[in-house]
Formats: C-alpha cells, sequence, structure tokens
C-alpha cells in the first residue's frame, strides 16, 4: 500500500483540543486532585502503599528516606525523585498537615520556610493514624490496578478509616481546576458523620453544630461565619485568618509590646518578620521599637513587637493588620474526583462519599471473611471426616503407592473434595491426639458461628450502618485533640480584649477619684517593705478607699449618685507607677453634670445568682440580678430610677442570703434579711427599706453574713465615734422604723457615717475644714448602741464638722500584708 494511503487527514483543531483533553484529564485525575473517598492524590497513596509494602509501621524502626523514596520511585511513581521527597516532607511537617501521616526523624524544614535536610540525612516510618488508612488493604476491600509498567499492583483508592480529605484538607492546581480544601478537626467531623449516619436528611446548618468550621494545624482566629457557611453549602467561600496576638507589659520599662503567639496557616513566619521590619524602615507602620523572634521548636511561636512609649496597642495591631499576613484570606474550594470526575462539593455530600465508601469497604471486607471461613469449614468439615473414620484413613494412606493414588482413595471413599483430602494428607500425626480432636471440633463450632455473623451482616443494611458508627467513635476516641482554631462569629466582636493578656493585677481607687492598676507581683514587693504608707504617692487629703485583686479581663460596674451605672475594662485602666496616684475617674467615663461614682464593683461574670443590691437617700432599696448590668453603653444606662431630689448612695454585690444593714442621719438603723427584697428590672425604683421621719435620710449601707463577728462603726459631725457589736442589731422585718444605733445630741451632732469593721482595719475621718485624722478602730472604743460614744477627733472650732469617715484599703505597718487580701 502506497504510503499517502496509510495516512489519515485530521483537522489541526480537532487534534489540538483531544490531545490537550487528554493532557488534561491526566493531570486532573493523576496528578493533582484528591480523591474524595481516601483524599490523597496518586502520589500520596504510592507513598503510603509502599511504606506499607515496606513494613514501616509505627512501631518499626525508622527507614532512611532515600531507600522510601528509592522504592516509591521504581514501583510505583516514576516522576523523579525531588517531587516523591517534597510529598514526603510534607506529609510529616505539622504546622502543613492537621494530623501528620509520616513520623519524620531529622530536618524536615520549619514554618520559616527553611528547607528540609536532604533525603540521604532524614528517616521515616508511617505514623499510627495512617495505619488507620491502610487497615484492611489486604482483604480485597479495594480495587487495585496495575502499576506504570504493569510490573504489580496498586490500590486505586485505599481503604481508609479516617475522613482524611477533610482532617488534612488538599491543595493543587490541575489544567481549569484548582481545589483548596482546609484542614478539620478529626472529632468534630467524626461527629458530623455520626449525625448523618442517624439521620440522612440532616441539613447542613445542623452539620455545622458539629463541624463549626476548619481547624488549621498553626491555630489563629477565623473571622465571620459567612465564609465558612458559605462554603460548606456551595463548596466556595472566603475565609479571613487572622494571628492570635496578645497584648504583655513589660515590667521594667512598663511598656507595652504585642506578642504573636499564633500565625495564619500556610503563612511563612520569617517573611513575615522580614515584612513587618520593612515596613518600620520604610515608616509606614509607626510605634513599633524593637522586632524579634523568641520562637522555639518546644515553645512553638513567639514574636516579641515592642511598642513605643504610650502607644496604643490596638492601633498599631490594625496597621499590622492591614499592611501584613497577620490577617490572610483562604479561599476555599471543595474540588474532588468523584469516580474519577472532578465536582465542586458541599459539606454533607463530602461527608455522603466517605460514608459510602466506608460502606463498600465494610461489605467488601465482610464477603472476603466470610469466604475465607466458609473455605475454613470445608477443610474443617474434611477433616473432621478423616478423624471419625481413623482407621480406615491410616489404612487407605498406608496401602496407597503415592500421594496421588492416596489422594483419589480419599476422594473416592470418603466422598471428599480435593481440597479436603490434601487437607487430610496434610494433617501432622499429633493432631490425632485427644486432646487436638476436641480444638479442631470447637474451632469448627467458632467458625460456623463467624460465618453466621458475616451473613447475617450482608443481609442487613443497618448491620452495616452499625460496624461503620462503631469503627469511626473508635477513631474518634483514639486520635480526637483539642480545637486549635477559634471561631470568631463576627468580626465585630473581636476587641482589644481578645489581644489583653489574661492576668491577675492590683486596682486601687483613692478617696477623691483617681484610680490606677498595677502587677499584683509588684503590688507584693512594695507590700514587703516594711513600714510607711506603700502602694501610691498621693496627697495627705486623699487616701486609697477601694483596693482589689481582679483579672484584666474583668470588668468594673462604677454605679453614680444619679442612678446611672457605667463600664471600665480592667485593661483599660492606666497602669502607673508606685508613686503616681493615677488618673481620674472622670477622665475615662462619661458622666454627666456633677454625677459622682458613689460605688465600684469589680464582676469577673455575669451570672443570674448574684445580685446588685442598692440603697438610696430616702430609704429606698432594690435589688437586680448582676446579669441585667451585661450589655454596656458608652454613655452608661439607668442602674436604678430615682424620684425627684433621692440619691443612690450605696451599692453592694450579694449572694442573695445577706443581711443588710441601713443607717440614718438621725442615728437609727434598721438589719433585715436581704430575701425580704425580692429581685426587681434594672429600671424599678425598688421597695422601702427604712420609713423615715421627716428631716432623716439613709447614709449608709452595709450587707451582713449572719455569722459575722464585725462591728459597726458610727462617727458623728462633731467627731464622736464609737463600735458596737453587729449582734446587738436585731434583726427586723423590712420597711419598719428601726432602732437606734448612736444617740444624736447637740453635743456630738447628726450620723455622718456606718461601716462595718473588724480588728486591725483603719479609717480616715475628714473635717470641713480641711482637719484629718487617720486612726485604727481598735482605737475607739466598743460600747452598747444607746450611747453618744467617745471623741474621735477635735475639731477646729464651733463651725467645723466631720463630713465623712472611710474605711482604708491599704495598710499600714504591717509586716506580713498580703496583696490578695482586699481592703474595704
Amino acid at each position: 500500500m502506497p504510503p499517502d494511503e496509510r495516512l489519515g487527514q485530521i483537522a489541526i483543531e480537532d487534534e489540538m483540543k483531544s490531545s490537550y483533553l487528554d493532557y488534561a484529564m491526566s493531570v486532573i485525575v493523576g496528578r493533582a486532585l484528591p480523591d474524595v473517598r481516601d483524599g490523597l492524590k496518586p502520589v500520596h497513596r504510592r507513598i503510603l502503599f509502599g511504606m506499607n509494602e515496606m513494613g514501616l509501621a509505627s512501631n518499626r524502626p525508622y527507614r532512611k528516606s532515600a531507600k522510601i523514596v528509592g522504592e516509591i520511585m521504581g514501583n510505583y511513581h516514576p516522576h523523579g525523585d525531588s517531587a516523591i521527597y517534597d510529598t514526603l516532607v510534607r506529609m510529616a511537617q505539622d504546622f502543613n498537615m492537621r494530623y501528620v501521616l509520616v513520623d519524620g526523624q531529622g530536618n524536615y524544614g520549619s514554618m520559616d520556610g527553611d528547607s528540609p535536610a536532604a533525603m540521604r540525612y532524614t528517616e521515616a516510618r508511617m505514623t499510627k493514624l495512617a495505619e488507620e488508612m491502610l487497615a484492611d488493604i489486604d482483604k480485597e476491600t479495594v480495587d487495585f490496578g496495575p502499576n506504570y509498567d504493569e510490573s504489580r499492583q496498586e490500590p486505586l483508592v485505599l481503604p481508609t478509616r479516617v475522613p482524611n480529605l477533610l482532617i488534612n484538607g488538599a491543595g493543587g492546581i490541575a489544567v481549569g481546576y484548582a481545589t483548596n480544601i482546609p484542614t478539620h478537626n478529626l472529632a468534630e467531623v467524626i461527629d458530623g458523620l455520626l449525625l448523618l449516619l442517624e439521620n440522612p436528611d440532616v441539613t447542613i446548618p445542623q452539620l455545622m453544630k458539629k463541624i463549626p468550621g476548619p481547624d488549621f494545624p498553626t491555630a489563629g482566629f477565623i473571622y465571620g461565619m459567612s465564609g465558612i457557611k458559605e462554603a460548606y453549602e456551595t463548596g466556595r467561600g472566603l475565609l479571613k485568618l487572622r494571628a492570635k496576638v496578645v497584648v504583655e507589659t513589660d515590667e521594667r520599662t512598663e511598656r507595652e509590646r504585642l506578642i504573636v503567639t499564633e500565625i495564619p496557616y500556610q503563612v511563612n513566619k520569617a517573611k513575615l518578620i522580614e515584612k513587618i521590619a520593612e515596613l518600620i524602615q520604610e515608616d509606614r507602620i509607626k510605634g513599633i521599637s524593637d522586632l524579634r523572634d523568641e520562637s522555639s521548636d518546644r515553645e512553638g511561636v513567639r514574636v516579641v513587637i515592642e511598642l513605643k512609649r504610650n502607644e496604643i496597642p490596638l492601633v498599631v495591631l490594625n496597621n499590622l493588620y492591614k499592611h501584613t499576613q497577620l490577617e490572610t484570606t483562604f479561599g476555599v474550594i471543595m474540588l474532588a474526583l468523584v469516580n474519577n470526575r472532578p465536582e465542586v462539593l458541599n459539606l454533607k455530600q463530602i461527608l455522603h462519599h466517605f460514608i459510602e465508601h466506608r460502606r463498600e469497604v465494610v461489605v467488601r471486607r465482610t464477603a472476603y471473611e466470610l469466604r475465607k471461613a466458609e473455605e475454613r469449614a470445608h477443610i474443617l468439615e474434611g477433616l473432621k471426616i478423616a478423624l471419625d473414620n481413623l482407621d480406615a484413613v491410616i489404612a487407605l494412606i498406608r496401602r496407597s503407592q503415592s500421594p496421588d493414588e492416596a489422594r483419589a482413595g480419599l476422594m473416592r471413599q470418603f466422598g471428599l473434595t480435593e481440597i479436603q483430602a490434601n487437607a487430610i494428607l496434610d494433617m501432622r500425626l499429633q493432631r490425632l491426639t485427644q486432646l487436638e480432636r476436641a480444638k479442631l471440633i470447637e474451632e469448627y463450632q467458632e467458625v460456623l458461628k463467624q460465618i453466621e455473623y458475616l451473613k447475617s451482616v450482608l443481609a442487613s443494611e443497618a448491620l452495616v450502618r452499625t460496624i461503620i458508627k462503631d469503627e469511626l467513635t473508635e477513631i474518634r476516641e483514639a486520635y480526637k485533640d483539642d480545637r486549635r482554631t477559634q471561631i470568631v462569629k463576627e468580626e465585630a466582636e473581636i476587641s482589644l480584649e481578645d489581644l489583653i493578656a489574661e492576668e491577675e493585677v492590683i486596682v486601687t481607687i483613692t478617696h477623691t477619684g483617681y484610680i490606677k492598676r498595677n502587677a499584683v507581683s509588684l503590688y507584693r514587693a512594695q507590700r514587703r517593705g516594711g513600714k510607711g504608707r506603700i502602694g501610691m504617692g498621693i496627697k495627705e487629703e486623699d487616701f486609697v478607699e477601694t483596693l482589689f485583686t481582679a483579672s484584666t479581663h474583668d470588668t468594673l460596674l462604677f454605679f453614680t449618685d444619679a442612678g446611672k451605672v457605667y463600664w471600665l475594662k480592667v485593661h483599660e485602666i492606666p497602669e502607673a507607677g508606685r508613686a503616681a496616684k493615677g488618673k481620674a475617674l472622670v477622665n475615662l467615663l462619661a458622666l454627666s453634670g456633677s454625677e459622682k461614682v458613689t460605688a465600684t464593683l469589680p464582676v469577673k461574670e455575669f451570672r443570674d445568682d448574684r445580685f446588685v443590691v442598692m440603697a438610696t437617700k430616702k430609704g429606698l432599696v432594690k435589688k437586680t440580678e448582676l446579669s441585667a448590668y451585661s450589655n454596656p453603653r458608652q454613655g452608661g444606662i439607668i442602674a436604678l430610677s430615682l424620684e425627684g431630689g433621692d440619691k443612690l448612695i450605696s451599692v453592694h454585690l450579694t449572694d442573695g442570703q445577706r443581711e443588710i444593714l441601713l443607717g440614718t442621719k438621725q442615728g437609727i438603723t434598721i438589719r433585715f434579711k436581704e430575701d425580704e427584697v425580692r429581685p426587681m428590672g434594672r429600671t424599678a425604683y425598688g421597695v422601702k427599706g427604712i420609713t423615715l421621719e421627716e428631716g432623716n435620710e439613709v447614709i449608709g449601707m452595709e450587707t451582713i453574713t449572719p455569722d459575722s463577728t464585725t462591728a459597726i462603726l458610727t462617727v458623728t459631725e462633731g467627731g464622736y465615734g464609737k463600735r458596737t457589736p453587729v449582734g446587738e442589731y436585731r434583726v427586723q422585718g423590712r420597711g419598719g422604723k428601726g432602732i437606734i444605733s448612736v444617740k444624736t445630741t447637740e453635743k456630738n451632732g447628726p450620723a455622718v457615717g456606718f461601716l462595718q469593721v473588724r480588728e486591725g482595719d483603719e479609717i480616715m475621718l475628714m473635717a470641713a475644714q480641711g482637719k484629718v485624722l487617720r486612726c485604727k478602730v481598735d482605737d475607739i472604743r466598743e460600747v452598747g448602741r444607746n450611747t453618744q460614744g467617745v471623741r474621735v477627733l477635735d475639731l477646729e472650732g464651733e463651725e467645723d464638722r466631720v463630713v465623712g469617715v472611710a474605711r482604708l484599703a491599704e495598710t499600714v505597718e504591717r509586716e506580713d500584708a498580703v496583696a490578695d487580701e482586699p481592703a474595704g
């Protein structure tokens, strides 16, 4: 035939189209995209299968990576050693894989982008989890196909017990396709699978209650739920990732610094630090004085960003988020191969395909085990026949001239198959003992039971589902760990508090309204100093009236005489030195007009079983659940409603089981149980605590525990004071007229203060003309209720009078003071 007749004609467009499609499908199926069932690309699958064939289990010695790469390349993956080794390395990197599949020994690189050591230096073996992906592979559970040169068989998919596609994610670019599946938490994914097994009609929002979102190996934050929801429902979505940054204060320099402890997934730490340094040098980010990397393999990421004095951490941090990879986006594309066809899948579809794969594996494994059991039962039946006819069998074998003649004789005389006859001929003489014969009968009975069970599994869809559930539960219990990545529902919910390191601090408030905080360690160091006033260098007429220990994440509630409440986070209080008096509260709170702060309550948690008890000048008492004050506003909110001319004079935090003591200007007190005041709404007026005569008003409130051993200190305008045991104030009904606490006369004047005190407490008395007296309550005599008291403060003249008394929160001249004991 002439050469030109052997050639066919084809349009170049058609040839290009056909050839390119063949190439594209080869890349899509054979290289770049994972299978939805085991979540692996061919190179990953070949590495795990090859290591399994080499016997590199998790409890076996490591083998040189070069040896592993050579075996994989020679037997299954002829695409170059560097491609295989790069994949092997990634499967061993805990900052790339949420659950590593290769246990590497040696230098396998770092999140700084450092290259791993050459394959001749490193060693590897499989992890225990990787073994779960290969479980039952020798039981005909998956299809095998020829390798590249048809010299051996390789699995087309692994019979994995682990939902690897979701827990370790996948990334790849094919021809016209790309996949980018984020990593997830194993326990959460299995909980989702179990939910889908129980209810095939479950919705994606219901699945998201079990699988709230991706969980990256490098932790960090995911901002917003919308991107996660879109990705899970459509297979595509955009996630905003941010580093975890906390704010610390250098105790030596008193400057603040940002500490980066977790970075977004797949961010190169070294390049991140290099970028920050470049921005500082170009003056595009201001306020940073130093930058250093203190990370270590043992302690993880720690990048320190020192701030200049008086810089606001949140401002600097927002600039870093804007200009660096401290904030990145992760474009989710959940594309995988389904029956060798690329498909974009939603969350439920991925879970469904894995369950279907497990169902097929369980059924094929059961069928394999049933076949093997039936084969064994067939042999045991032949052995049983031989034992039942032992003498005849022995005689037949003895007179046979050859094994073939013996085999044929056994088959002819006893109706045995060739397999059974061979088993009889291969049987050792020791099996003829009575003990061995009993074992053989017992084994036969066990095999029959196994066959019955395996047949029931193949006949019951419910049993198959139960097996899948049980195996998934075993995997979860064996390999579960805590979630690393924190998901924040709304971006607005992230505030400076999320960046502040939680630590205990000492908060002090002075009588004239100055506030500051100090580290507990610093305060203790000061308190151990011994004699003299400690903690605040202030004027003699001012003093620390309130002192308590609180966390930087706690909230302070400031109640004012106008019946309003304001919020301030402890970390928002300025940190001042030992000699500084702090900052005026009026500069921190949006107070209006002539409002004055009358009480401060530190709150760690807004609990429903804690109550705020308030007292007003006109004798009203109100109790409200603490949780009613959990929603802050810049301008404050109403704490209670007040009638004209009334003022809020005292606030206490209680557990609902205290007793309340009200004291009035005319020296009358009333003590009643707290449970006589029912909880009311935030804007209520309250109920009558004491019935006041004309001209009288409430000047103080104390909450008393029934077993209290304290005393009530009463001070009057004339400079008189006295202590009276709490026990002398009998409990009455709420709203009564009360009993006398101090006899007020022209000599000692009306009462100006009622305080609950203990031995060792100190008080400060203030006179109208400026005189101040600091004394111990132990120096004031303890006398009965119906007395005038003793003189405590000498006044300057007839016009002078005591205008206030307060208990000091700080301790003076006490060698063994402990800062954790709040005073006042």
